[in-house]
């Protein structure tokens, strides 16, 4: 390569081999350029904006001088304008300079996917648009910050899983618990036997009401629904299940289950995912599981209410997930217990946290327990400042980030085994390794759901069959 070469026309060599096939581009070191050159940041294009991305993925992302972002996608035209208006506008603010970026917008990402330029991606879109834009993005060369949870079923997050590696790509899961320090000091201090040896897991997430029966509407002339809609099946347009035309509130889509599970994969994965980080299973599974649950029986939202999942792991740790506990993570052993939650944090305005009975982040049987240190022969855990943050050094380095693509799939799969074992009246047998039911076909029919041409990873032409 020569000298005069730069970033941005290696990058678009080395993503279109010699036979025309994608293949992973390297990230130069910041020596090369030096530390302010242009060259030298991370071109980011953000898939989906809406109240997440605007509140939270991209504020976070945009905070980090090595980053700049210089596209926004989103099936609503309005919202992919309304999200070049916060980019450009942030920019003008943070540099004085009001053209320092012009972004540039697109309806399909998979437009956006094409520009060599870019050289990452944040997905924040709905659930049932997450691993097959992360797949489709590990395809074209791009690293991935998505949120959770990372997959709509079981099948799909195996498949996503799977890309990121083939790809080798840096996908980091929107688990940002991983990121806050409390969540892994209690890990550690489970892991190396602060409270004895543990033996149950109690986890409190809430359920989400019912909603009103909700009239067919026009759709907006802004709106793409058909591909909003995606690999689901066809349902009629009402504003109620997709997401407000005027404003960033809390979008209906997050209580219907064609589009997700609910808050057992919607806060669940934030919790689950902390749990297994204290009890070592994160790259494993429950071994049986078993739920009760309310659902709906009228309106639009249908997704689950008050319920209780049980599921025992076979290190023997059983754990039981409820609206019935505090709102966090509760570790109990043979010589105590540990409770950790978000404390005063919150990502979005709408989080369903009461603060006024969550303000504690750190709690134990006794405190003493807390003021253990953890000694340099024992296990010590990852430590992340800030999850985007982490993302993008994993991005310059091309180490694991906190939250990767494998440990993401199966945090989300014992969520949607849990959500399955909502739906069947019997204890549920689940075999980790190969990711199967033991002896009951009609629970592993659930573990994917068809999926409606052209939409769907099954369907893509950007990915690779083979």
């Amino acid at each position: 390569m020569k000298d005069a070469i730069s970033r941005r026309d290696y990058l678009k060599k080395s993503l279109i081999g010699s036979a025309g096939v994608l293949v992973a581009p390297s990230i130069v070191p910041s020596t090369v350029f030096g530390k302010s050159a242009p060259s030298n940041k991370i071109n980011i294009g953000q898939i989906g904006y809406g109240r997440i991305a605007g509140s939270h993925d991209l504020p976070e992302t945009m905070k980090y001088d090595i980053t700049r972002v210089i596209s926004v996608s989103d099936v609503d035209t309005k919202r992919a304008q309304s999200g070049k208006e916060y980019v450009e506008n942030w920019y003008t603010e943070k540099t004085g300079k009001k053209n320092y970026v012009k972004v540039k917008t697109y309806q399909d990402y998979r437009e956006m996917l094409l520009d060599k330029d870019i050289d990452a991606v944040i997905i924040s879109t709905p659930d049932h648009w997450h691993a097959q834009p992360a797949m489709e993005a590990a395809a074209a060369g791009k690293d991935i910050y998505l949120q959770k949870p990372t997959s709509l079923t079981v099948a799909e997050g195996r498949a996503m899983s799977d890309a990121i590696k083939k790809y080798d790509r840096i996908l980091q899961v929107g688990t940002q618990q991983r990121s806050s320090p409390q969540f892994r000091i209690a890990a550690e201090l489970v892991r190396n036997g602060r409270i004895g040896k543990l033996h149950t897991v109690k986890i409190g997430l809430p359920g989400d009401p019912s909603g009103p029966v909700a009239p067919e509407m026009e759709i907006p002339a802004n709106l793409d629904y058909d591909m909003w809609l995606g690999s689901t099946p066809e349902a009629y347009y009402t504003e109620m299940r997709v997401h407000p035309q005027n404003d960033f509130s809390r979008p209906g889509w997050l209580r219907c289950e064609q589009f997700g599970a609910g808050m057992i994969t919607g806060w669940g994965q934030h919790h689950i995912d902390s749990a297994h980080w204290g009890m070592d299973t994160e790259y494993t599974g429950p071994v049986e599981v078993e739920a009760i649950a309310q659902f709906p029986n009228y309106g639009l939202w249908d997704v689950h209410g008050d319920f209780m999942v049980k599921a025992r792991y076979e290190n023997e740790i059983t754990m039981f997930i409820s609206g019935g506990y505090p709102n966090g993570i509760r570790y109990e052993g043979t010589e105590g217990w540990i409770f950790v939650s978000r404390g005063s944090y919150v990502a979005t305005a709408s989080d369903p946290v009461s603060q006024a009975n969550n303000n504690k982040a750190l709690d134990a049987s006794d405190p003493a327990i807390l003021k253990s240190e953890i000694g340099a022969n024992e296990t010590k855990l990852y430590v992340s400042k800030e999850q985007h943050g982490n993302w993008l050094d994993c991005i310059q380095s091309r180490k694991m980030p906190i939250s990767p693509a494998e440990m993401g799939h199966r945090t989300c799969t014992a969520c949607l085994i849990s959500h399955i074992a909502m739906k069947l009246p019997r204890k549920l047998y689940w075999d980790p390794s190969k990711e199967k039911f033991k002896n009951d076909d009609e629970a592993n029919t659930m573990l994917s759901r068809p999926q409606r041409a052209p939409w769907g990873y099954e369907n893509s032409t950007l990915l690779d069959s083979k």
